[in-house]
């Protein structure tokens, strides 16, 4: 019974009840989950200039480049999603392992490293000297800080 609650939480469960459990203790649970992800998704809506150059529309999905729409594949998005969610803060690969792609990649992390690849050629002016996306060498990278250089 334990291994079946550990598995499930590392699965990506955020919590997990056993039987019996009150209804009341039902809806608190289910309360708890929807305040933790509300903060996460209700501030990346709408219309975001991270510069003149980068504008992301999170609401039509959109990535806007010196005035182009760029595509962007569903994987490179909530990878994206994540970095700007996060910017200004060092996201580790096994964070964005799960985060993007799932527990079960969590043995992969080339996976990270070729789609970061894939949003530098697709967003940076120099990719190998990126401007928005940084290397945090052996922790993982973090989207540049757009609101302090804004101030």
């Amino acid at each position: 019974e334990e291994d079946d609650r550990v598995r499930g939480l590392e699965l990506g469960a955020d919590d997990y009840v056993t039987k019996p459990f009150s209804p009341r203790e039902l809806v608190g649970r289910v309360k708890a989950v929807l305040r933790r992800t509300e903060g996460a998704s209700g501030s990346m809506h709408g219309l975001l200039e991270i510069d003149k150059r980068l504008k992301i529309d999170f609401d039509r999905r959109e990535i806007w480049l010196e005035g182009k729409l760029v595509k962007l594949r569903p994987t490179e998005y909530r990878l994206l999603f994540h970095l700007v969610q996060n910017a200004g803060w060092v996201v580790s690969h096994d964070q964005l392992l799960q985060k993007v792609w799932g527990y079960e990649y969590r043995d992969e992390p080339h996976y990270v490293r070729l789609y970061i690849n894939y949003l530098r050629q697709k967003l940076e002016q120099d990719p190998a000297n990126p401007k928005y996306i940084l290397t945090e060498r052996g922790v993982g990278y973090r989207f540049v800080d757009f609101k302090r250089q804004k101030e």
